[in-house]
């Protein structure tokens, strides 16, 4: 199998978003819960983590859990709620050794206490890292994201601290949750479900997708590396001709 050496390194994407799909229907085929599935998720994520460090990948974004998982069964959120705070603990020593710096988008606000305490107190401990961004979406929606975007530059057009005439791709990123994000290169789901999920529906307008018959809990390593590798051999146009970026 595929290793992350094996990789050439030109053509590398410089940001990973990956939708984590199929904890759920993973632990269901093996008769456990769903929350079994879940904690074998938060070692798949472990693992990916470090191999995207081994590739010195700039940027991983991950869809940890979003706007609509909220309306899951209590038992679900709530497991997935300890499980981030013992992640973030765990993982703390791993994200200074390995030169992490750990960063979130969506309403974190709306997390509980010990989750969002947990959640800055990490942030605040690696934000002087200077290798990967590890990003986690966490009470993320993309129409949610654009909403309170459009909100904002409004109140400012009001305010007039804009123009309207003045609105363009720029002033937009800069009222999103990814304001110090480059664009998204490739996106990742697992799981075999073909869509998007309310993901990042702004920032990979021109990513590649990459959709894969696994389901989170078995994503190892050769299946990262043969996702960069289809990557490196599609031709981004970015709406030009093949003959134009030749």
């Amino acid at each position: 199998m595929n290793t992350i050496e094996d990789i050439k390194n030109e053509n590398l994407p410089r940001h990973i978003a990956i939708i984590m799909d199929g904890n759920g229907r993973w632990a269901k085929q093996k008769g456990k819960l769903r929350v079994f599935g879940h904690e074998h998720g938060v070692k798949t994520v472990r693992n990916t983590v470090e191999d995207c460090v081994r590739l010195k990948l700039e940027f991983l974004t991950l869809y940890t859990f979003s706007t609509e998982n909220w309306k899951r069964p209590k038992l679900e959120v709530d497991t997935l709620m300890r499980l981030l705070v013992s992640s973030l603990k765990k993982e703390l020593k791993s994200f200074t050794k390995n030169n992490i710096r750990l960063n979130t988008i969506g309403d974190i606000a709306s997390l509980p206490q010990g989750a969002h305490k947990e959640l800055v107190e990490v942030m605040e401990k690696t934000k002087g890292n200077t290798g990967m961004t590890l990003t986690l979406a966490l009470s993320y929606g993309a129409r949610e994201e654009l909403k309170n975007a459009v909100k904002q530059i409004s109140i400012k057009v009001k305010n007039n601290i804009i123009s309207p005439e003045n609105i363009d791709e720029t002033i937009i990123n800069t009222h999103l949750y990814t304001h110090d994000l480059p664009d998204v290169d490739l996106l990742i789901r697992t799981s075999g479900e073909h869509r998007i999920s309310n993901f990042l529906l702004w920032q990979i307008a021109y990513a590649e997708l990459y959709f894969i018959d696994v389901f989170w809990p078995d994503f190892k390593e050769h299946h990262l590396v043969e996702a960069i590798k289809n990557y490196q051999n599609r031709e981004r146009r970015f709406g030009k001709t093949s003959e134009q970026l030749n």
